[in-house]
């Protein structure tokens, strides 16, 4: 019927049914080719990136969580399930508790425990203001609540666990029991009760230690008195404060008076109503004490060795069960007692959360006073001492501590290398799996030990409010180290690790599966059948079925409460019950192994131990060697680094001894080889850290100080080098670097720039005289081009113009000195007395009347700053030069400019004309003028970059005429102050360069070429070098000096043969300085001659106007020419 109605639509065609099939079967086909092509491509990737390819992703990332744990979605009824009844509610009814405390534990772990903890971190007694505990606390009432609550729920739990038990073990003999409970211990029933105990407890502590938590609630309860008074004044309802403060009551009464436990074991267990009796059940009495003492046993035997698991939590669980039962049924076994509190001296302490540490020793004498009166005092006290004794022990005993685990650790790392590197060969399975699990198990062994030594000893040190050494720290740490690298190894492992554990999980299963059926057989075998043996044999059915699936909580849980019934009457024997014990272990240990190394290796606790880290991390950055340890350092490692790169890049000042064989070295290098670190949502890449400080450190310290470009470029580069870091290029100073001063500047002040700076006329640059920068500015032809290029070649003449202006200022200050009627009359005496004797003295003007007129111009007068007017007539002379020198680097420049700018024009004889070529193609008017433009720019570059102005013929020509004129006749005796101005200079170049070796070098100079330029300028304008060369000046110096140095090693030879020390001295001293003036002399000679050929000084006044004239005559013929050519040419024309 049903297919009846389906719209016509939905019906197949069932001729259709074979093609379809093979159509499915080609698209199969297509998809495996696909499938098979796509593997052997990824395969080839793997290949390729096989070595740079992990097992597993970033261990900071974490993308993908690899979850181990079985899990299942079978309630505990469907696993439950045999033929009996009776036992099936019994493990049910267990199981299920036993599921409740594990939620309660979870919970309050994960969420109540940390609430509580960090109630109040985070804002400093600083940053808080009025009211704000208050607002805290108010903001914190609906988590009291919810832990109320909380507590509440367990309350009711620890009660209905102790009725069920009570339930199953009765003593009244008449009444009917559930099931026969000889030789049955629930022991599993215990031990999660001692964890819901511990719960309450830790709880109490925590509550206990924290008292910001109690100062604001204090803070909180006199707020409510205060509103309590004025409700109106702060908007509440009286009617509603009533309850409130109530509620704020029950609160503090069930929460922070540290009742929490014992409010718990106080309950009234009994029923009222004729329920379970508790008290008065002497069976449930002896079980219950039973189960006591055999899980003590057990944790006994284990605690402090190395192979403890969880044996202190238990221990924690087992005083507190102890307390429970003394509450409930008043009895007291004082040898158990004693045996309880002897375990103080393996475990003095013990960490319960965090920084929560708890003293059993206490704990008992204060739940339990009654048989605390039974013990004598001695031995309370002993107990006390051997916590301080075992403190001690353990600080002495760290560092050894550490280098054993440092042992064990590395060895195990590298067995679970080995074991998990090789091939698992099928013939040794079970034995490699067995293999394979005893070294997982170590691992966590090993974690669970060093986790215990970290927490005991910091929380104990921080308990007891003792001062840690720094070798106690530095141990400490690296046992943090430690326990991350464990992680670490299994984490990096992991996907093996996750394929082995499945295959050990199912080895361990069938191992315990094989003993339960050999035990099965044997009840089977035996035909006395009763309701016990039932009960057995229903246990061990129950126990197989549900080993026979994945190994869950809940699975092990019901096993375990399975086996519990499955053990009495003997079904196993001694050997074979050991075994099964020690499979089940190490079962539930595999099957929750990632979340029990996770939870060992965790290290939140160290939140409470931070002020340890400072330290910490002095000691890593001290020894860079193993930088991999670092996980949290940077300002310190900024500034080092800055300071290395600093002392690298001034090596050349007298630093302090930096010789890595005497202070030592580290290689700070390592610490940028280390992957950026995650810190919790944030992540510090070191490398990118540093590279941004010393880029951001470089840049402001250079906008400070633009001179000192060079030395950050430098120590970019050393950064780069040494360190291997990418820094980011500053450019600072930006577009002045080859700028220098702008022309515009210069332009503006020339007056000062001659003055502040000297001209070197061989390289074409001018130096800065002195600065109060560490360093001294130059302008070179680079500058000026740039400057050029910057404003446009008009420039130029306008810079002229401005050294024209310049100089005419100058050459007034120079006519009024050379018309001074001292001067004068000395340079004409001067002539006169050459002219008288230049026939005797070989044509030379005479060295001693050069020098006698240096001397002598002194006595006229001398300016504060000790010159004479000679001095300040050579200064003259020079500003002059320098002027002259300025504007032949402005020639240079735009020369450099020009030839910059036309270097893109393939061929300078052969342009082509774009107008032309434009017109012919017929194009746009736009792209006419557009041409135009470009070919006028093109004619203007290739004529400068092929002529340049001749700015020095310029000057020449529009000074010489004034200079010649007859009334500026006494500028004609200038040639004879020459020799003297010559002597002045070089005495004072000598003082110059002297002073460039002297620590303080203010007027220190290597040159000085603007004096040359400026005498061989001036003998132009004058037209004198005729008569200057008359004077045969340098060679009277030459001759002078030489004949001196003859003498002098003369005398030398003959002073030798006597042995004079002082003597010897004094003469090579006097020829050292002889041929410092000769040398001096000769460079001036030198820079002269060359100044004098930008000045055509082959030529006179009156040659150069024979030449001018000569030209004049012959562009006026060619004129003619040219005119007469063209008046011919017009009747061809028309």
């Amino acid at each position: 019927m049903a297919v009846e109605t389906l719209s016509p639509d939905w019906e197949f065609d069932r001729v259709d049914d074979g093609s379809q099939k093979i159509h499915a079967e080609v698209q199969l086909k297509n998809y495996g080719k696909f499938l098979e092509e796509y593997t052997s491509q990824l395969r080839r990737i793997e290949d390729a990136l096989d070595d740079s390819i992990g097992d597993v992703w970033d261990f900071n990332l974490d993308p993908i969580a690899l979850k181990l744990l079985p899990y299942e979605q079978s309630s505990l009824l469907e696993l439950i399930k045999t033929e009996n009844k009776v036992l099936n509610k019994v493990i049910t009814v267990y199981a299920a508790l036993c599921c409740e405390i594990k939620k309660l534990k979870y919970e309050a772990e994960t969420k109540f425990y940390n609430g509580l903890l960090f109630y109040g971190e985070g804002a400093t007694d600083a940053s808080m203001v009025e009211g704000d505990c208050q607002i805290q606390m108010g903001r914190f009432i609906s988590f009291l609540q919810e832990l109320s609550c909380f507590v509440m729920r367990c309350y009711e739990v620890v009660m209905n666990v102790v009725h069920q038990l009570a339930a199953l073990y009765i003593s009244n003999k008449i009444a009917p029991k559930i099931i026969e409970t000889t030789g049955v211990h629930f022991q599993t029933m215990y031990e999660h009760l001692g964890e819901l105990l511990t719960v309450l407890l830790t709880l109490d502590e925590i509550i206990d230690n924290h008292i910001t938590l109690k100062d604001h609630w204090t803070m909180y309860k006199r707020l409510l008195k205060s509103v309590h008074h004025n409700p109106s004044k702060f908007g509440i309802q009286e009617e509603k404060l009533k309850p409130f403060e109530k509620f704020l009551l029950k609160l503090e009464g069930q929460l922070l008076d540290g009742m929490i436990f014992q409010a718990c074991i106080e309950q009234q267990f009994d029923s009222l109503n004729g329920g379970v009796s508790v008290s008065k059940n002497s069976t449930f009495a002896e079980e219950f004490a039973h189960s006591i003492r055999s899980i003590f046993a057990n944790v006994e035997a284990k605690l402090g060795e190395p192979s403890e698991i969880d044996q202190r939590d238990k221990y924690v669980g087992i005083c507190g069960l102890f307390v429970l039962h003394f509450q409930i049924f008043r009895t007291i076994d004082k040898k158990f007692y004693k045996s309880l509190l002897d375990i103080c001296k393996k475990v003095p302490a013990i960490t319960l959360t965090a920084n929560i540490i708890w003293f059993p020793d206490n704990f008992l004498i204060q739940k339990i006073p009654a048989a605390a009166k039974l013990l004598d005092r001695k031995s309370l006290q002993a107990i006390k001492i051997h916590r301080d004794t075992f403190l001690q022990q353990k600080a002495q005993s760290l560092t050894k501590d550490v280098q054993s685990y440092y042992v064990f650790v590395s060895s195990w790392m590298m067995k679970m290398e080995s074991i998990l590197s090789k091939e698992q060969r099928m013939d040794k399975f079970a034995e490699d799996l067995t293999n394979r699990c005893n070294v997982f198990i170590q691992g966590f062994l090993y974690a669970y030990s060093i986790s215990t030594i970290i927490k005991t000893t910091m929380n104990l040190y921080m308990s007891m409010q003792k001062p840690m050494t720094k070798t106690s720290v530095k141990a400490l740490c690296r046992l943090v180290e430690l326990l991350k690298a464990i992680e670490h190894m299994f984490y990096r492992r992991s996907m093996v690790v996750a394929d082995s554990v499945s295959h050990i999980t199912q080895h361990l299963q069938h191992q315990a599966l094989h003993s339960i059926s050999v035990a099965k057989k044997r009840v089977i075998s035996d035909k006395k059948y009763s309701e016990q043996r039932l009960d057995v044999l229903s246990a061990l059915v129950l126990a197989e079925n549900t080993l026979n699936g994945p190994s869950t909580k809940q699975r092990r849980l019901i096993v375990s409460l399975a086996l519990s019934v499955g053990t009495q009457m003997k079904t196993f024997k001694d050997e074979e019950l050991f075994p099964l014990q020690v499979v089940m272990k190490k079962l539930d240990l595999i099957s929750e192994l990632r979340e029990r190394v996770q939870t060992q290796c965790d290290c939140c606790f160290l939140y409470w131990h931070r002020a340890v880290f400072p330290i910490y991390l002095d000691d890593v950055y001290e020894n860079a060697v193993d930088a991999a340890r670092l996980h949290h350092l940077l300002d310190k490692l900024c500034k080092e680094i800055e300071k290395d790169l600093r002392l690298s890049v001034h090596t050349h000042l007298k630093l302090d001894d930096r010789n890595p064989f005497k202070v030592g070295m580290k290689d700070l290098a390592l610490f940028f080889s280390l992957n950026p670190i995650r810190f919790f949502n944030r992540f510090i890449d070191i490398r990118a850290y540093v590279t941004h400080y010393l880029d951001k450190t470089f840049y402001n310290l250079t906008t400070v100080a633009l001179h000192d470009w060079a030395t950050y470029s430098e120590m970019r580069n050393l950064a780069t080098q040494r360190y291997g870091l990418v820094m980011t290029e500053a450019h600072l100073p930006s577009q002045t670097l080859e700028q220098g001063l702008d022309v515009l500047e210069i332009m503006r002040n020339i007056h000062i720039f001659v003055s502040r700076y000297l001209y070197n006329l061989n390289n074409q640059i001018f130096i800065e005289r002195t600065s109060n920068n560490k360093h001294l500015n130059t302008i070179n032809i680079r500058h000026i081009a740039n400057s050029i290029r910057t404003h446009g070649t008009g420039i130029m003449n306008t810079t002229v113009n401005f050294t024209y202006q310049f100089l005419k200022k100058k050459f007034y200050i120079f006519s009024q000195f050379m018309y001074d009627e001292h001067i004068k009359s000395r340079l004409i005496k001067d002539i006169r007395f050459f002219r008288e004797i230049k026939d005797q003295n070989d044509h030379k003007y005479p060295f001693d009347r050069a020098e006698k007129f240096n001397r002598g111009i002194r006595k006229l007068g001398i300016t504060p700053e000790g010159q004479s007017y000679l001095d300040q007539f050579r200064q003259l002379i020079s500003q002059i030069g320098n002027a002259m020198g300025y504007v032949r680097m402005i020639r240079s420049g735009g020369l450099h400019c020009s030839s910059n700018a036309i270097r893109f024009v393939p061929d300078l004889e052969d342009i082509v004309n774009f107008e032309e070529l434009v017109k012919e193609e017929g194009l746009a008017e736009e792209t006419l003028k557009a041409a135009r433009h470009l070919d006028s720019v093109l004619s203007d570059h290739t004529r400068n970059s092929a002529e340049g102005t001749e700015y020095f013929k310029m000057l020449v020509d529009v000074f010489a005429p004034e200079f010649r004129r007859p009334k500026n006749i006494h500028l004609r005796n200038f040639y004879i102050i020459v020799p003297p101005l010559t002597l002045n200079f070089v005495e004072h170049s000598i003082s110059c360069k002297e002073k460039l070796n002297k620590k303080n070098k203010i007027g220190a100079a290597f040159t000085d070429d603007g004096f040359a330029m400026g005498v061989a300028y001036i003998l132009k304008l004058l037209d004198q070098y005729r008569e200057f060369d008359s004077l045969h000046w340098f060679q009277s110096v030459r001759e002078k000096y030489l004949k001196e140095i003859r003498a002098v090693a003369k005398q030398q030879n003959v002073q030798s043969a006597s042995q004079d020390e002082k003597l010897l001295q004094t003469m090579n001293l006097t020829q050292k300085r002889l041929d410092v003036y000769l040398q001096e002399f000769e460079l001036l000679y030198f820079s002269l001659s060359s100044a004098r050929i930008f000045f055509r000084a082959d030529k006179t006044a009156a040659e150069e106007n024979q030449e001018k004239k000569e030209k004049e005559e012959e562009t006026k013929t060619s004129n003619g020419d040219l005119s007469d050519s063209t008046v011919s040419a017009d009747p061809v024309v028309k």
